[in-house]
Protein backbone atom coordinates (compact mmCIF):
# COMPACT_ATOMS: atom_id res chain seq x y z
CA UNK A 1 0.00 0.00 0.00
CA UNK A 2 1.15 3.39 -0.95
CA UNK A 3 0.89 6.25 1.68
CA UNK A 4 -1.33 8.03 -0.20
CA UNK A 5 -3.53 4.83 0.09
CA UNK A 6 -2.84 4.34 3.97
CA UNK A 7 -3.60 8.49 4.06
CA UNK A 8 -7.04 7.41 2.84
CA UNK A 9 -7.39 4.51 5.33
CA UNK A 10 -7.22 6.71 8.40
CA UNK A 11 -8.36 9.95 7.55
CA UNK A 12 -11.73 10.06 9.04
CA UNK A 13 -10.97 7.78 11.90
CA UNK A 14 -8.14 9.18 13.09
CA UNK A 15 -10.42 12.69 12.68
CA UNK A 16 -8.35 15.25 14.92
CA UNK A 17 -4.90 17.43 13.85
CA UNK A 18 -2.07 17.14 16.05
CA UNK A 19 -1.55 15.06 19.06
CA UNK A 20 0.60 12.66 20.47
CA UNK A 21 -0.23 9.18 18.97
CA UNK A 22 1.77 5.22 18.83
CA UNK A 23 1.80 3.58 15.76
CA UNK A 24 2.13 -0.10 17.38
CA UNK A 25 3.42 -3.21 15.02
CA UNK A 26 4.27 0.15 12.30
CA UNK A 27 6.69 -1.83 10.22
CA UNK A 28 8.70 0.05 8.17
CA UNK A 29 6.68 3.15 8.43
CA UNK A 30 3.85 3.24 5.52
CA UNK A 31 1.23 4.03 8.41
CA UNK A 32 3.44 6.06 10.47
CA UNK A 33 4.01 8.49 7.56
CA UNK A 34 0.44 8.74 6.83
CA UNK A 35 -0.62 9.13 10.27
CA UNK A 36 1.96 12.21 10.20
CA UNK A 37 0.30 13.82 7.29
CA UNK A 38 -3.39 13.40 8.75
CA UNK A 39 -2.08 14.73 12.23
CA UNK A 40 0.00 17.85 10.98
CA UNK A 41 2.58 20.34 12.13
CA UNK A 42 3.05 19.84 16.14
CA UNK A 43 2.53 16.57 16.78
CA UNK A 44 4.61 13.42 17.98
CA UNK A 45 4.32 10.08 16.34
CA UNK A 46 5.91 6.80 18.25
CA UNK A 47 6.45 4.18 15.88
CA UNK A 48 6.52 0.84 17.78
CA UNK A 49 7.65 -2.21 16.24
CA UNK A 50 9.35 -5.59 17.65
CA UNK A 51 11.56 -6.06 14.98
CA UNK A 52 14.89 -4.55 14.87
CA UNK A 53 15.03 -4.08 11.19
CA UNK A 54 11.83 -2.23 11.19
CA UNK A 55 13.17 0.04 13.92
CA UNK A 56 16.12 0.66 12.18
CA UNK A 57 13.94 1.87 8.77
CA UNK A 58 11.75 4.03 11.18
CA UNK A 59 14.99 5.19 13.12
CA UNK A 60 15.54 6.94 9.04
CA UNK A 61 11.98 7.90 8.95
CA UNK A 62 12.56 9.92 12.37
CA UNK A 63 15.64 11.46 11.01
CA UNK A 64 14.51 12.28 7.98
CA UNK A 65 11.38 13.86 9.41
CA UNK A 66 10.30 17.37 8.87
CA UNK A 67 10.34 19.68 12.10
CA UNK A 68 6.32 19.69 11.93
CA UNK A 69 6.25 16.22 13.57
CA UNK A 70 8.57 14.45 15.89
CA UNK A 71 8.58 10.79 15.15
CA UNK A 72 10.28 8.45 17.74
CA UNK A 73 11.04 4.80 16.70
CA UNK A 74 10.56 2.77 19.84
CA UNK A 75 11.87 -1.04 19.73
CA UNK A 76 9.29 -3.13 22.07
CA UNK A 77 6.55 -5.38 21.95
CA UNK A 78 3.28 -3.62 21.87
CA UNK A 79 1.59 -6.85 23.80
CA UNK A 80 3.48 -6.14 27.01
CA UNK A 81 3.63 -2.99 29.10
CA UNK A 82 4.54 0.22 26.80
CA UNK A 83 7.47 2.67 28.25
CA UNK A 84 7.66 5.36 25.16
CA UNK A 85 10.11 7.89 25.95
CA UNK A 86 9.39 11.11 27.35
CA UNK A 87 5.99 10.01 28.66
CA UNK A 88 5.56 8.84 32.53
CA UNK A 89 4.78 5.01 32.65
CA UNK A 90 1.11 4.20 34.10
CA UNK A 91 -0.52 7.57 33.03
CA UNK A 92 -2.80 8.21 29.95
CA UNK A 93 -1.13 10.58 27.91
CA UNK A 94 -1.98 9.43 24.31
CA UNK A 95 -4.29 10.93 21.92
CA UNK A 96 -4.49 8.39 19.83
CA UNK A 97 -3.19 4.25 19.10
CA UNK A 98 -3.03 3.23 15.45
CA UNK A 99 -2.72 -0.40 14.77
CA UNK A 100 -2.61 -1.08 11.14
CA UNK A 101 -2.14 -4.55 10.15
CA UNK A 102 -0.87 -5.57 13.64
CA UNK A 103 -3.93 -6.87 16.00
CA UNK A 104 -4.28 -9.46 13.76
CA UNK A 105 -0.57 -10.98 15.04
CA UNK A 106 -1.62 -11.43 18.41
CA UNK A 107 -3.74 -14.39 19.87
CA UNK A 108 -5.42 -12.62 22.72
CA UNK A 109 -6.58 -9.26 21.14
CA UNK A 110 -8.82 -7.95 23.76
CA UNK A 111 -6.06 -8.56 26.51
CA UNK A 112 -4.05 -6.55 24.92
CA UNK A 113 -6.23 -4.41 23.34
CA UNK A 114 -7.35 -3.32 26.88
CA UNK A 115 -4.35 -2.93 28.02
CA UNK A 116 -3.48 -0.31 25.06
CA UNK A 117 -6.85 1.53 26.26
CA UNK A 118 -5.01 2.48 29.40
CA UNK A 119 -2.82 4.76 27.81
CA UNK A 120 -5.07 6.72 25.63
CA UNK A 121 -6.56 9.89 27.51
CA UNK A 122 -10.21 10.53 27.70
CA UNK A 123 -11.73 10.60 24.32
CA UNK A 124 -8.69 9.21 22.82
CA UNK A 125 -8.97 6.95 19.88
CA UNK A 126 -7.78 3.64 18.93
CA UNK A 127 -7.92 2.94 15.10
CA UNK A 128 -7.33 -0.59 13.68
CA UNK A 129 -6.59 -1.45 10.04
CA UNK A 130 -7.48 -5.31 9.42
CA UNK A 131 -8.69 -7.51 6.87
CA UNK A 132 -12.30 -8.42 6.61
CA UNK A 133 -13.72 -11.88 5.90
CA UNK A 134 -10.43 -13.66 5.49
CA UNK A 135 -9.52 -16.86 7.13
CA UNK A 136 -6.75 -17.67 9.20
CA UNK A 137 -3.28 -18.04 7.66
CA UNK A 138 0.59 -17.70 8.13
CA UNK A 139 0.22 -13.81 7.07
CA UNK A 140 -2.74 -13.29 9.75
CA UNK A 141 -3.35 -15.45 11.96
CA UNK A 142 -6.19 -14.34 14.12
CA UNK A 143 -8.47 -12.07 11.92
CA UNK A 144 -10.48 -9.34 13.42
CA UNK A 145 -13.24 -9.30 10.99
CA UNK A 146 -14.87 -5.87 10.60
CA UNK A 147 -18.24 -7.77 12.77
CA UNK A 148 -16.23 -8.37 14.99
CA UNK A 149 -14.49 -5.09 16.01
CA UNK A 150 -17.37 -3.88 17.99
CA UNK A 151 -17.70 -6.14 20.30
CA UNK A 152 -13.95 -6.31 20.45
CA UNK A 153 -13.67 -2.82 21.21
CA UNK A 154 -16.37 -2.80 23.36
CA UNK A 155 -14.92 -5.43 25.53
CA UNK A 156 -11.68 -3.11 25.85
CA UNK A 157 -13.40 -0.39 27.35
CA UNK A 158 -13.79 1.41 24.33
CA UNK A 159 -17.27 3.31 23.16
CA UNK A 160 -18.74 4.07 19.45
CA UNK A 161 -16.99 1.45 17.77
CA UNK A 162 -17.31 2.63 13.46
CA UNK A 163 -15.76 1.50 10.26
CA UNK A 164 -14.52 3.88 7.90
CA UNK A 165 -13.28 2.68 5.47
CA UNK A 166 -12.80 0.02 3.17
CA UNK A 167 -11.36 -1.01 0.15
CA UNK A 168 -10.14 -3.98 -2.23
CA UNK A 169 -6.62 -5.61 -0.31
CA UNK A 170 -3.81 -6.32 -2.58
CA UNK A 171 -3.35 -9.43 -1.14
CA UNK A 172 -7.29 -10.63 -1.25
CA UNK A 173 -9.85 -9.56 0.76
CA UNK A 174 -10.95 -6.42 1.82
CA UNK A 175 -9.44 -4.11 4.07
CA UNK A 176 -11.77 -1.91 6.85
CA UNK A 177 -10.50 1.21 9.12
CA UNK A 178 -12.09 1.15 12.33
CA UNK A 179 -11.79 3.05 15.47
CA UNK A 180 -13.59 3.87 18.51
CA UNK A 181 -12.95 6.18 21.45
CA UNK A 182 -12.12 6.13 25.34
CA UNK A 183 -15.01 7.49 27.13
CA UNK A 184 -14.87 10.29 29.59
CA UNK A 185 -15.37 8.34 33.08
CA UNK A 186 -17.54 10.62 35.50
CA UNK A 187 -16.31 10.85 38.83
Amino acid sequence: MNIADAVEMIRDAVGVSGGVWADLGAGTGTFTRALTEVLGAGSTVYAVDGDARAVRALRELSSSSSGDVLVTAVHADFTRPLELPGLERGRAQLDGILLANALHFVRDAERVLSGLVTQLRPEGRVVVVEYDRRAASQWVPYPISASRWPRLAESAGLTEPTITATRPSSYAGILYTGVATRPIVSE
